[in-house]
């Protein structure tokens, strides 16, 4: 996947924006606040249709604006694309393909690959299990259309059975009715646990020589998923802490409650790694997925990194641009003498500053 231009109006601060990026290496730089993170979001929200900092639509829209437009030109295995994302204060956001509208962000699932890495992800390891669990959804949402109507539909109906659950002590009538969620919740939670289970195993075929040259075969890491519940135990299990949840007031089982578990040399990095081992495992976690969107794929993601250069030392500074000269890659960072000391070659070089991007000579 390529793109070719991405156009803004009214998205963050940006009221207009033109740009046209190089097939490979983009470097966006400027101070902090001038707007260089929010190119990076836009061209993942017109991809994905959300945010990677999990904002709302109406917290992208330009302040004092009610709508804001984003248009990107792609090209995916030499076929063209022009995806057109509308952001409504108070509507559901409008996507179309190719001038036609389509209904379900799903449809935008094997056209576009993205691959963000931004200094919080390097908190993946250390922090809690809902990083991790939004590390697998992001991905597995990008390489499969079912997985996200799946997803999508259990976090609904997980809403409903938590709103039934703090219920039911207050009227005991509607006790009969969380049969009805128990089973959907079920059938659509075996399916998630499933395509999770094989996106683990293909991830820790990836990730370990990537490790290995990281560490200088120093380290190995091991990546498990660690599921709340097995698919096979899911309806029995929900069956028998029915009583624990409604007197919760929430569902206790299924695989909202999932977790990533990364061990290095027989440790358990999230509990006992250093800060320089969960960080590497961090980045191994990253270039692998790369990795895994070609295996599955058969096409290179764009790969959009937010100034997190700055947060590597230098060794994982050139392993990690060493990694991708053959990918388009959007950078950010707050100064272009940041890769002097290195043997790269930046495409295309972009002055950040007050909502402009200004195309400057290399």
């Amino acid at each position: 996947m390529r793109i070719d231009r991405i156009r803004l109006d009214h998205f963050r601060n940006y009221k207009e924006l033109d740009l046209e990026p190089d097939g490979g290496i983009n470097l966006f730089y400027g101070d902090n606040a001038q707007g260089k993170t929010n190119i990076l979001e836009s061209m993942f929200v017109c991809g994905t249709t959300r945010s990677h900092r999990g904002s709302k639509d109406v917290q992208m829209i330009t302040f004092g604006c009610d709508e804001s437009h984003i248009r990107m030109d792609i090209v995916k295995n030499d076929i063209p694309y022009r995806i057109d994302m509308h952001l409504k204060k108070n509507k559901a956001k409008g996507i179309a393909i190719n001038q036609v509208p389509v209904r379900k962000a799903g449809e935008l699932m094997g056209i576009t690959s993205f691959v963000f890495f931004s200094p919080e992800d390097l908190g993946i390891i250390k922090n809690g299990p809902a990083l991790r669990r939004k590390f697998m959804d992001m991905e597995l949402s990008q390489l499969s259309r079912s997985y996200l109507s799946d997803l999508s539909d259990y976090n609904h109906v997980l809403v409903q059975r938590n709103r039934l659950l703090k219920d039911i002590p207050y009227r005991k009538d509607l006790l009969d009715t969380l049969d009805v969620w128990d089973e959907k919740l079920c059938e659509l939670g075996k399916r998630i646990i499933q395509e999770r289970e094989r996106f683990v195993r293909i991830l820790g075929d990836q990730i370990r020589p990537i490790h290995d040259n990281l560490t200088g075969g120093k380290e190995d890491l091991e990546v498990t998923y660690e599921k709340n519940v097995s698919s096979e135990e899911m309806e029995e299990k929900i069956r028998k802490t029915r009583e624990r949840d409604i007197q919760m007031g929430t569902t206790m089982s299924g695989p909202h409650r999932d977790d990533l578990m990364i061990m290095s040399n027989g440790i358990d990095l999230r509990a006992y790694g250093s800060q320089g081992q969960q960080r590497t495992g961090a980045l191994s976690l990253k270039l692998a997925e790369i990795e895994l969107v070609r295996q599955i794929t058969s096409d290179t993601p764009v790969l959009l990194l937010d100034d997190v250069l700055s947060e590597l030392d230098q060794g994982r500074q050139k392993y990690l641009l060493s990694s991708i000269r053959d990918i388009q890659t959007m950078i950010t960072c707050t100064g272009k003498e940041d890769f002097t000391d290195f043997d790269f070659k930046i495409d295309r070089l972009f002055f950040v500053k007050e909502g402009t991007a200004q195309l400057e000579d290399i």
